[in-house]
């Protein structure tokens, strides 16, 4: 199975940090955050990934070639942003074979359990599931409703006012049906929460994570999560062992 590791932002909100570190790189408890995607995606048995960059790409690369597991990584560099659904779009070659794929923001920081959201997306009937946390900023994230048989029913990106606090995690896992019929000129900058999810409400599934997940995009969210580490490391432990 393969994956897109979305990481082609520029962080802006962690700078100066990331004037000189990507921000998929930034470490948590010095491990560089990609780190803990490509054990991510090891333990769920992920074949290949395709990476997209923008800023700092070098950086990436040189990581990316230090990497001894057994997940085949892709770089693909974008000299002008295409946005989150765009670079997928842009690529569709590489799932052009596949039933699924796993989408996630590179930006994100979890322990998540893949296996158990790809064995969940393979129990329904929906072209895609949206994995799902509970946010105490809902203004500040896509807030969805779901019913009892978890079929997302409403979103909207960034609300005035929110009718829950069930927030888009960022990690989805996609039929690839769902893009063959979109059309892309490879230029327009596309995001998957503003120009794809809208189209999905009543044909996607939610997926309630319940391992920890935060956006590391601010210096707060950063200091707090390394301090979450710290204090619950027995959480963690997989990812500081080869």
């Amino acid at each position: 199975m393969k994956a897109f590791l979305l990481a082609a932002g520029l962080g802006k909100r962690l700078r100066p940090i990331t004037l000189h570190t990507p921000k998929c790189l930034v470490p948590i408890h010095n491990i560089p955050l990609m780190d803990y995607w490509l054990k991510i995606f090891e333990q769920a048995n992920i074949d290949n990934i395709l990476i997209n960059l923008h800023h700092l790409t070098e950086k990436v690369e040189e990581h990316v070639k230090a990497y001894q597991g057994p997940v085949q990584v892709e770089i693909v560099f974008e000299e002008v942003l295409l946005g989150s659904l765009g670079t997928i779009l842009a690529n569709k070659q590489f799932f052009e074979n596949d039933q699924s794929i796993v989408i996630c923001y590179a930006d994100n920081f979890t322990n998540l359990n893949l296996q158990a959201m790809l064995d969940f997306h393979d129990s329904h009937s929906f072209p895609f599931t949206m994995g799902l946390f509970e946010t105490d900023q809902p203004t500040q994230c896509g807030i969805v409703e779901m019913d009892n048989n978890s079929l997302i029913t409403y979103m909207e990106e960034k609300p005035k006012h929110p009718r829950s606090n069930l927030a888009n995690a960022g990690v989805y896992v996609a039929d690839t049906t769902v893009f063959h019929n979109m059309e892309y000129d490879g230029k327009t900058l596309l995001d998957i929460g503003y120009d794809l999810l809208p189209r999905l409400v009543n044909n996607m599934a939610g997926y309630r994570i319940p391992e920890f997940l935060i956006d590391i995009g601010t210096p707060e969210k950063l200091e707090f999560t390394n301090e979450y580490v710290k204090q619950h490391i027995d959480e963690f432990t997989p990812y500081f062992t080869n």
